[in-house]
Parts: structure tokens; C-alpha cells; sequence
């Protein structure tokens, strides 16, 4: 009993973390499936939605402030990011090695700008007091903020996934991520397609990245620290699949988490064992459609 009541926070912290992972990946696979590139700027565009929060924010938190910070630094990376997506169009139908180079060099780029701006020490995101401190349940003590980044991150992979299948653009943007010439072929903008679905997957970036930040902490290379994870949820949970990146963000989370607590040393690295283990039995992840290369 009791080491189940002292599993219990480590269980929330994990399940917190999964839900912000899968928040990240989500805004990755949107990127990867529909414009076919993988988007080495995304950790990049995380960190700056921090640092953008950080100014929103000031130096004392209000509820105001905050509020405003979760709808002013995706909406400002999202702009950043159509930015970065014009730069982009000139390698669409190229090889897709020339996509990779322009936003590695993005990347790049992005953070040394914010260390020109911020400079290289690490920060931390001023909480309003209602969500900060802890809260006392039983005899176990849990800190709020877990509990508001957990419920944030759930409603927006809710809200997320209803735009996608019940909206008209939602179509589109699942029908140009398994065609994007048939897309073309009925009529529709591919370019504003793609203007919109990287405009899409930055904001959910930047508002993981203002999640995140008080987390984290926020630095200038902590793009790198949500990037790497992003790219093993979308290929452990099955690529193109929205609810295998989720149900993999959760898992990846846990592992790190509940490792974190009993083996610090070994939380990183069971992130990476998760993920062989897993690609070894089951090459397309957990919920990836069967291919031709499947034996």
C-alpha cells in the first residue's frame, strides 16, 4: 500500500509529461504528413513560444498574463513559422534532403537569436498563484501545476482531433497527407494548405513550449530536449496516426518519469530502450498501418 500511494505522484508527473510529448508530436506529425518534411526547426519554434511567454509574462505573474501568454506566443511563432514555411517552398518537390538542411539551418538560427535576445541562462516562467504551490490529497502532496498542464494538454489533443475529423479543413488536411495532387486535382490551395498546417503544428509547439516552460525551465537549447521525443513518439506510436502518437506520448512519459524517480540516471536512456524495444517487434509502432515492407 504504501509503495503504491508513493507511485502515485510519479504516476501524475509521468502522465503530465506524456499528455505535453504528445502535444509536441502531434504538431510534428501534422508537418511530416501533409508537406512530407521533417521539420528539424520544431524544437527550435518550442523554445522560442517560451521565451515569448517569458515577455508576455513579465517579471510577476497574474492570471491575465498567463492567459494572454497561451494565445500571444503561438499565434507570434505561428507567424514566425509562415515565415519559415515561404523560405520552404522553393524545395517542395525536391529532394528531401534540401527540406532537412533549410530547417536544420532554421533551427539553428532560431536559437541563436534568442540568445542574442535573451541571452544563455536559463529562466523560469513566473505561475500565477492559483496555479502554483501544491494541493494536498490524502496524505500525498502534488503540485497544481501538474494537475493544469495535464488538463491543458488533454483538452487541446480533444479539440485538436475534433477539428481534424469533423471539420471541413480537417478533411483536407487528412486528405493531403495521404495525397496532396489529388488535393490539388479537386480544387483546393495546396499552397495555402501548407501554409496553414505549418502555421498549425508551430502554435501547438509554442504552446507546448509555454507548458513546458515551468517544467523545463527555459533555456536556449531546450528545443532539443522536445524535438528528439517528438520524433520517437510519431514513429512508436505509428506514423499518421493521431491517437498511436498520443497513446505513445502517454507511454514515453511514464517510462521517463517513473524511471526519473527511481533511477534518474537511466530516465533519459529508457526513453531510447522503449523505443528499440518496441521497433524491434513491431517496425511501423504501435498503431502504424501494415506495409508492403512488412514480412
Amino acid at each position: 500500500m504504501d509503495f503504491a500511494a508513493n507511485l502515485l505522484p510519479h504516476v501524475v508527473n509521468g502522465l503530465s509529461l506524456g499528455l505535453l510529448f504528445a502535444l509536441i508530436a502531434l504538431g510534428f506529425m501534422l508537418i511530416v504528413g501533409v508537406m512530407e518534411v521533417i521539420n528539424l526547426a520544431h524544437g527550435s519554434l518550442f523554445a522560442l513560444g517560451a521565451y515569448v511567454a517569458l515577455v508576455v509574462v513579465g517579471a510577476s505573474a497574474t492570471p491575465a498574463k498567463y492567459a494572454a501568454a497561451l494565445v500571444i506566443a503561438p499565434l507570434a511563432v505561428a507567424a514566425f513559422g509562415l515565415l519559415l514555411e515561404l523560405c520552404m517552398r522553393r524545395t517542395y518537390g525536391k529532394d528531401p534532403l534540401y527540406g532537412l538542411l533549410l530547417t536544420f539551418g532554421a533551427a539553428l538560427v532560431i536559437e541563436e537569436l534568442i540568445r542574442a535576445v535573451w541571452g544563455s541562462r536559463e529562466r523560469i516562467l513566473p505561475l500565477p498563484e492559483a496555479i502554483s504551490g501544491a494541493v494536498l490529497l490524502g496524505d500525498l502532496i502534488y503540485a497544481k501545476y501538474r494537475f493544469f498542464a495535464c488538463g491543458v494538454a488533454a483538452v487541446l489533443i480533444v479539440l485538436l482531433w475534433l477539428f481534424i475529423e469533423k471539420t471541413k479543413v480537417g478533411a483536407v488536411i487528412k486528405a493531403g497527407a495521404h495525397d496532396s495532387e489529388m488535393v490539388r486535382a479537386l480544387g483546393y490551395d495546396l499552397a495555402r494548405l501548407r501554409m496553414g498546417v505549418f502555421a498549425l503544428g508551430t502554435a501547438l509547439a509554442a504552446i507546448a513550449g509555454v507548458i513546458m516552460a515551468p517544467i523545463w525551465g527555459i533555456r536556449p537549447h531546450v528545443g532539443v530536449d522536445a524535438v528528439v521525443p517528438a520524433f520517437l513518439i510519431i514513429v512508436l506510436g505509428g506514423v499518421g496516426s493521431f491517437w498511436g502518437a498520443v497513446f505513445a506520448g502517454i507511454l514515453v512519459g511514464l517510462v521517463v518519469g517513473l524511471t526519473g524517480a527511481y533511477a534518474s540516471e537511466w530516465s533519459l536512456m529508457s526513453m531510447y530502450l522503449l523505443f528499440i524495444l518496441v521497433v524491434t517487434f513491431r517496425a511501423r509502432g504501435l498503431f502504424g498501418r501494415k506495409s508492403a515492407l512488412d514480412t
